[in-house]
């Protein structure tokens, strides 16, 4: 019988001062004021029309993702997270994230924040560049980043994270290096290093950049990885480094197969229904002058997840991690057993993708390196 996994939540903030090049999330540049006071109301009326998908679990986390959160004033946040407890309990130690722009933080935001009852701040720095700030449609300089690190890390905050790109237009290694040096010194307890994809329907998609060779790409990641473990911190996720017991457990809950519901605009969810012997997902109305219409459902899409495509759900999430896999987790989340995927896990050995000691699964180097072709096996007619 499927079993019920801890519980996250994501709430959505849509807006934007201005839309990113390379952004394909569900994003509006401001056109005037956002409407604070209404979209919070909203957001708590979304929570409680599902508060029946909780079942009776307690919160293991909150994220708190847009768009721009940090565009709300702390006053806002600390009335969305009060509501928010009021309908659901909150676990002892919860962390609670919230992404900010360093363009939009003042000096005493993030100490608001905290006094909220935010305790993890998720920085999008992307670059130490002015130039590719520029081209990355950015509306933050060099200074404003450093400086929303350094308020982060004064403010007694549990931990706050970088997030950082590399592989950007026209990016050398001794460039990409350069930014990961300059983030690191700023000591963040969490540092998300990914490369720049470019993504359908994106400006970017339509008039694509100059991006670095291929071997270039490499050479950044490989000596990247390097310098990153030689200044303590341990690679846990495929974009995720941090330092010991600075892993972000949101995520960490979303790559375990956790379940999450999903409030605001375009917000996702999934959730497991043990009674009904089935996992569903949900996703949100999307634009904001619809979700904030009265009377509207906030419920956009409700689906159950097909069974032949719980393997590949299963693993897409669990191989971003770099932990070994409890062979139990995948009756227990997903009702599969292994002798159901006897082939493809055979495969899987076969080609040096994946080790299995009795017990548990573990990706190995060569994994890591072709997860693509890991993930093919899985991926069921």
């Amino acid at each position: 019988m499927l079993q019920l996994p801890p519980l996250s939540l994501y709430i959505h903030i849509p807006w934007c001062v201005q839309k990113c090049p390379y952004c394909d999330f569900n994003s509006h540049a401001m056109k005037e004021t956002i409407p604070e006071q209404a979209y919070i109301t909203a957001l708590l009326d979304d929570l409680r029309q599902d508060l029946h998908l909780a079942q009776g679990r307690a919160l293991h986390s909150i994220f708190i993702g847009g768009g721009t959160p940090s565009l709300l004033t702390p006053e806002a946040i600390g009335q969305l997270l009060s509501g928010v407890q009021q309908l659901i309990p909150f676990r002892d130690q919860i962390e609670i994230t919230l992404e900010a722009n360093p363009g939009t933080v003042e000096a005493g935001r993030f100490a608001g924040f905290k006094a909220a009852g935010v305790n993890r701040i998720s920085i999008g720095i992307q670059s130490f560049q002015s130039e590719q700030l520029r081209r990355l449609g950015r509306i933050h300089d060099p200074e404003q980043a450093r400086f929303a690190a350094r308020e982060a890390a004064s403010v007694g905050l549990n931990t706050f994270n970088l997030d950082l790109m590399h592989g950007l237009p026209e990016q050398s290694l001794s460039d990409a290096l350069s930014d990961l040096e300059q983030a690191i010194a700023l000591a963040p307890p969490h540092l998300s290093w990914y490369q720049l994809t470019i993504e359908p329907n994106t400006p970017f998609a339509s008039r694509p950049p100059a991006l670095p060779e291929d071997e270039v790409l490499a050479d950044i990641y490989e000596q990247g990885h390097e310098l990153l473990l030689a200044h303590g911190y341990h690679q846990y996720e495929v974009s995720a480094y941090a330092k010991p017991g600075h892993e972000a457990q949101h995520n960490l809950n979303y790559w375990r197969f956790g379940d999450y519901l999903g409030i605001g605009c375009g917000a996702h969810g999934k959730i497991t229904l043990p009674l009904e012997g089935k996992l569903v997902r949900t996703v949100k109305v999307k634009h904001p002058k619809g979700y904030l219409e009265p009377g509207r459902p906030y419920l956009d899409q409700y689906w159950p997840i097909a069974a032949q495509e719980l393997s590949l759900e299963y693993f897409m999430n669990r191989l971003r991690l770099f932990e070994p896999i409890p062979q139990h987790e995948l009756a227990s989340l997903t009702g599969l057993s292994a002798s159901q995927l006897q082939a493809p896990l055979a495969e899987a050995l076969r080609l040096g993708l994946l080790e299995d000691d009795g017990t548990h699964w573990q990706v190995t180097p060569l994994g890591r390196r072709f997860l693509n072709r890991l993930l093919d096996l899985f991926i069921t007619d």
